[in-house]
C-alpha cells in the first residue's frame, strides 16, 4: 500500500511541480519509465498473488531502471542506441502484458 501511494504522491508532483529532464538524460526517461511500469505491475501481481515483498519491489524498482538505462547508455556509446531501446522496450512490453493478463486472470478469474 505505501509503494501506491508513494506513486500516486509521485505522480501528483510530477504533474504539479512538472520538472525539466536534461537534455543529456531525455533519451533514457522512456526507457526508464517503461521499466518502472514493469516492476510497478510486477509488484502488483505479487500482491494479488499473495508474495508481494516490499524489499523486493525496491530492489527490483531501482535495478530494472538502472539496468535498463545502462543497456540504452552502452547502446548509445557503441552508437547502436537505438536498436538496444527498441530491445529493451520489446523485452519490458513483453513482461508488463504478461504481468497485466496474469492480474486480469487474477481479478476476472477468466
Amino acid at each position: 500500500m505505501i509503494a501506491a501511494l508513494g506513486l500516486l504522491v509521485g505522480i501528483t508532483l510530477g504533474l504539479l511541480l512538472q520538472p525539466d529532464v536534461p537534455l543529456s538524460l531525455e533519451p533514457y526517461l522512456p526507457i526508464a519509465v517503461v521499466a518502472a511500469l514493469d516492476a510497478v505491475f510486477g509488484g502488483l501481481r505479487a500482491y494479488l498473488d499473495g508474495i508481494f515483498d516490499d524489499k523486493v519491489f525496491v530492489v527490483s524498482f531501482v535495478s530494472n531502471v538502472v539496468i535498463a538505462s545502462a543497456i540504452v547508455w552502452l547502446g548509445d556509446q557503441l552508437g547502436v542506441g537505438g536498436q538496444l531501446s527498441t530491445g529493451v522496450i520489446v523485452v519490458l512490453g513483453i513482461r508488463i502484458f504478461s504481468n497485466v493478463a496474469a492480474i486480469r486472470r487474477h481479478l476476472f478469474h477468466a
